[in-house]
């Protein structure tokens, strides 16, 4: 194949398909320069990227070798799904506010077009699907043409796209999110839990407007470009790929189950280290 490499990799659970997903991505990815190298940094391991997984839900949802812990993966999930660092959000019609450029929740839950009133488009999202489960039309996405073709660090995530199958008489609810540019090492395992999360979460809604248990089926993440950083390969071979030679599966990974409860009691302390931000 001539061109950038597209890699596939499937799995049962979250923390297999991370895992797989960046053996095949340093074994197979092209060589790229990216936009924020330093001159010294090796260029990006880099693919196009189809990672399937089939029961997201399943255990062990969370693996060890993610670069963060238990605390830091619930702030994000929070900021994501509840927009706890929206606040941090620079006012696009000032030049001299250099905050963030975006929250996915922000673009998600309050898509902003200038004139009009925000947009929940997940709440919108749900109520396609309570009222017609195989429409093809039930999807949020993040990009504003009028702000992020010149902005410095344009949103990476593009799309979130959701349809419902009937299997054995039960509703399902199939998730596929798009990105950009997503950072195989340092982001997406969080990318993807706090979007399963949202998964399960759409699911639930739809349930309540439909009356209708709806479960959660398959998860789809496409990235155009799914890269490791040049600049992260010795943390990445030290950590990541050392720890393949030296633990099994089960001791590189965690269940959610066991950690959900610690996770959620440290729901205050998130919240009051978010409201600090920016202060």
């Amino acid at each position: 194949m001539s061109g950038i490499p597209v890699l596939h990799v499937e799995a049962d659970c979250i923390a297999r398909a991370w895992e797989d997903s960046l053996l095949i991505l340093h074994q197979m990815g092209c060589d790229l320069k990216t936009q924020y190298d330093k001159p010294d940094d090796p260029p990006s391991k880099d693919a196009t990227m189809t990672l399937t997984i089939t029961d997201p839900l399943k255990e062990p949802m969370i693996h060890r070798d993610f670069p963060g812990g238990p605390e830091d993966l619930q702030e994000y999930v929070m900021e994501v799904l509840e927009g706890i660092k929206d606040h941090l959000v620079r006012d696009p019609r000032d030049p001299g506010d250099t905050r963030w450029e975006y929250t996915y929740h922000q673009r998600l839950f309050r898509y902003s077009v200038p004139t009009l009133a925000p947009f929940d488009q997940i709440d919108i999202l749900c109520r396609k699907l309570a009222e017609t489960p195989y429409t093809r039309r039930a999807q949020a996405v993040t990009w504003k043409v009028w702000e992020d073709n010149d902005c410095y660090d344009p949103a990476c995530l593009q799309s979130v796209w959701c349809r419902i199958t009937e299997e054995e008489g039960s509703p399902v609810l199939s998730m596929n999110v798009r990105f950009r540019s997503n950072d195989a090492y340092k982001a997406a395992f969080m990318n993807i839990f706090a979007l399963v999360e949202m998964q399960r979460r759409i699911a639930a809604r739809v349930s309540d407007l439909c009356g209708r248990k709806v479960e959660v089926g398959r998860y789809c993440h496409m990235a155009d470009s799914y890269h490791i950083y040049g600049s992260y390969f010795h943390e990445f071979e030290a950590r990541f790929l050392g720890a393949m030679n030296k633990r099994t599966f089960e001791q590189r990974t965690l269940h959610y189950a066991d950690l959900r409860d610690s996770m959620e009691e440290a729901r205050p302390g998130i919240l009051e280290k978010a409201g600090k931000m920016g202060q």
